[in-house]
């Protein structure tokens, strides 16, 4: 996990840097493709994401070393040679499962965050799942196992091939040429991303489109039908912890509700749409009907709290960052908390953008907390090692986030409606 926080801790200014050149590149030629609140929880939610994923937080099923010590047919040297096999067979992996989470619903919850946003750019690309505690994605590379890949090439792979599916996120890249036949492109991507009939559960390649086009989910772009972006049954909340867990809640009290013993199994394993016969009669669920007249979820939202909001993610990212800087220093333990106090900071925050007043009590309870362990330890978790005041400016941050939040939920925002804004296409 150290090795992995140290990755993160060069990759996410990266992803900022890219963000905020695609958000200055919409300005200057008057054609934004983010908004600003949508933007702020698809950060928040690839904050969340790297907590859980730094400190390790899922149950594996399955681990790869131990496959490949005991099914490994071949033995293949690290040459130049591995690290392409490597790279093919995590590709595929990652088709398949991604296949899974499209088709079947108890996979759907792990990756419905990444498909929220009714946006489409290089910050939805951090909508990365938290739900995905139950690691089984091992089993997908029993090829590679077979192989005998060994976990250190596999170790390094996979974070590379993860982080090259960022790029394709944007909307001001067109279609490629002949590089559209072979990988995943930004044009490829927003089809996946479509909620279109033409469009829905397709491309779903990771680097190379050929997976698809052998397997038959390859749809290209078509100029005459512009993607619509979101998911079916909308989030309606800026919360990406929420988010993670709508389906799963769905899904909890379907099979709660339904009079059939067999459908309360059966719900868990069938395609996403699917509900059983009585509880889908009796608890009807809205679901978007004309994707070509959806309207996108949005909060009132003054000038001052996007300043705000965004200055919760950039003390968040700082705040992740020193963690990832000091990582073995902390100890796993305090890792925990300090991973609970961020978390909880990110709930309030984006709990505060949906106009729910009750996020004045999570912010409190969070900043009481940071300052209690400022308090009893006299630090902030070796922040004075760095920087002499370190504690005294956190202290100081927990209390204007006290005032803020009062500010912003009973002050400015006196009567919150959602308002409802008509998708732009």
């Amino acid at each position: 996990m150290e090795t992995y926080a140290k990755a993160l801790f060069y990759a996410i200014p990266f992803f900022l840097i890219l963000i905020i050149i695609e958000i200055m590149y919409g300005v200057i030629i008057k054609r934004h493709t983010h908004n600003p609140l949508d933007t702020i929880s698809s950060l928040s939610s690839g904050l969340t994401n790297i907590v859980k994923d730094s400190l390790g937080l899922a149950l594996v099923i399955i681990s790869y070393p131990f496959l490949v010590d005991y099914i490994a047919v071949f033995n293949i040297k690290s040459t130049w040679l591995v690290y392409v096999i490597a790279f093919i067979v995590l590709d595929f992996a990652g088709f398949l499962n991604h296949w899974l989470s499209h088709k079947i619903n108890i996979f759907w919850n792990q990756h419905v965050i990444h498909h929220s946003s009714e946006e489409f750019n290089l910050a939805c690309a951090l909508r990365q799942s938290i739900s995905n505690v139950i690691g089984y994605f091992a089993i997908l590379l029993i090829p590679a196992a077979l192989l005998g890949v060994p976990e250190e090439v596999i170790a390094i792979v996979a974070p590379v091939q993860f982080f090259l599916q960022f790029w394709y996120h944007t909307r001001y890249i067109g279609k490629l040429g002949w590089a559209e036949y072979i990988f995943v492109t930004p044009s490829q991507h927003r089809v996946h991303h479509a909620i279109n009939p033409e469009y829905i559960d397709k491309n779903m390649g990771q680097i190379f489109c050929i997976w698809d086009r052998m397997f038959g989910t390859f749809q290209e772009e078509m100029d005459h039908v512009p993607p619509v972006y979101g998911v079916l049954k909308p989030a309606a909340t800026w919360n990406p912890i929420l988010i993670n867990f709508q389906h799963i809640w769905q899904l909890i009290k379907d099979a709660w509700r339904t009079k059939n013993w067999g459908d309360k199994i059966r719900i868990w394993f069938m395609p996403t749409d699917w509900r059983p016969k009585d509880v889908r009669e009796k608890y009807p669920i809205s679901i978007i009907e004309d994707v070509y007249n959806l309207k996108k979820y949005e909060t009132p939202a003054s000038t001052a709290f996007i300043f705000y909001c965004s200055f919760q993610v950039l003390v968040t990212v700082a705040l992740m960052m020193f963690m990832f800087y000091n990582y073995s220093t902390i100890g796993f333990n305090n890792l925990l908390l300090y991973g609970a106090i961020v978390f909880v900071g990110i709930y309030g925050y984006t709990t505060l953008m949906d106009g729910k007043k009750y996020a004045v009590f999570i912010e409190l309870i969070r900043s009481l907390a940071g300052i209690a362990v400022i308090f009893y330890t006299g630090d902030w978790f070796g922040v004075n090692l760095y920087l002499s005041i370190g504690s005294t400016v956190i202290t100081a941050y927990f209390l204007f986030t006290i005032i803020a939040s009062i500010y912003f939920a009973f002050i400015e925002n006196k009567n919150p409606e959602i308002n409802i804004q008509p998708a732009e296409l």
